[in-house]
């Protein structure tokens, strides 16, 4: 029992230590690897549209028949845009493309690095001079932290629309109505937090998933293994951060607006 603890504790530690080496690393990663900061940012940011969009708009369109039929039943059908526009790009849109990106890199990035450690490319790069955290870790981190806050700017934006158009199928509002009236509660000091906290999601799974793959064991299964464990893990890590930065945000905006700063 004990050994099992303190080998949990030492798996954590070294996580830590590979977390922060990576933080460590990407500044010159930002510039000495920018051509391939900039392919990886593609396979994150770009080859994530499709299921980015689609996902947003379902997730507007099915969230607007819910919330519509029971404001009108209650006769509040009138907040509804505000209502819709506040959970969608305060909450909804930033934590669907943080699981998002971590269900779709978690996965691709620990079977990528799994493939190399099995294929022993790490072992190559190491007796050759070149530390796979600055050359592999660094790069796909950075990508993954420029592009979920973007993918979030996307998914608040298909959601809207999705929302927009069962508003215009079966509900009472114009367009132009149901554009002023989501725009009523919502402030650019709430957006602006929510949105820019998934950059620290993004960096959770580009750190969680390329250490799940260095560290798989080699094996075609082990590479198996890893993926999966990848997608949990990223996942996992998206919703804690979640849970600890919407605290802080909301403490730290209070304390703004009470001019303590």
């Amino acid at each position: 029992m004990l050994g099992t603890i303190d080998g949990r504790l030492e798996g954590v530690g070294r996580f830590l230590g590979f977390a922060i080496r990576t933080l460590a690393a990407i500044p010159a990663a930002v510039f000495g690897r920018f051509t391939e900061v900039v392919w990886q940012f593609e396979q994150v940011a770009v080859k994530s549209l499709p299921i980015v969009l689609g996902a947003g708009a379902s997730v507007g369109l099915a969230t607007w028949f819910q919330t519509h039929r029971l404001l009108a039943a209650n006769g509040a059908e009138a907040a509804l845009p505000s209502f819709l526009a506040v959970a969608v790009v305060v909450e909804l849109g930033p934590m669907m493309a943080g699981v998002l990106v971590a269900a779709r890199m978690g996965a691709g990035l620990a079977a990528e690095l799994g493939s190399m450690n099995l294929n022993e490319e790490i072992d190559a790069r190491l007796v050759l001079g070149a530390d796979p955290v600055s050359s592999l870790v660094a790069p796909r981190a950075i990508a993954c932290t420029l592009a979920v806050p973007l993918l979030t700017v996307l998914v608040d934006a298909s959601a809207l629309v999705g929302a927009l158009a069962a508003e215009s199928a079966a509900g009472r509002h114009s367009p132009q109505m149901f554009w002023r009236q989501s725009l009523v509660v919502l402030r650019l000091s709430d957006v602006t937090p929510a949105t820019l906290k998934t950059a620290a999601f993004g960096l959770l799974v580009g750190v969680v998933g390329c250490w799940i793959g260095l560290h798989s064991e080699r094996s075609a299964e082990a590479v198996g293994r890893a993926a999966t464990r990848g997608v949990v893990l990223a996942v996992l890590a998206v919703f804690a951060a979640n849970v600890v930065l919407v605290p802080f945000i909301q403490w730290a905006t209070a304390r703004l607006s009470a001019g303590a700063f």
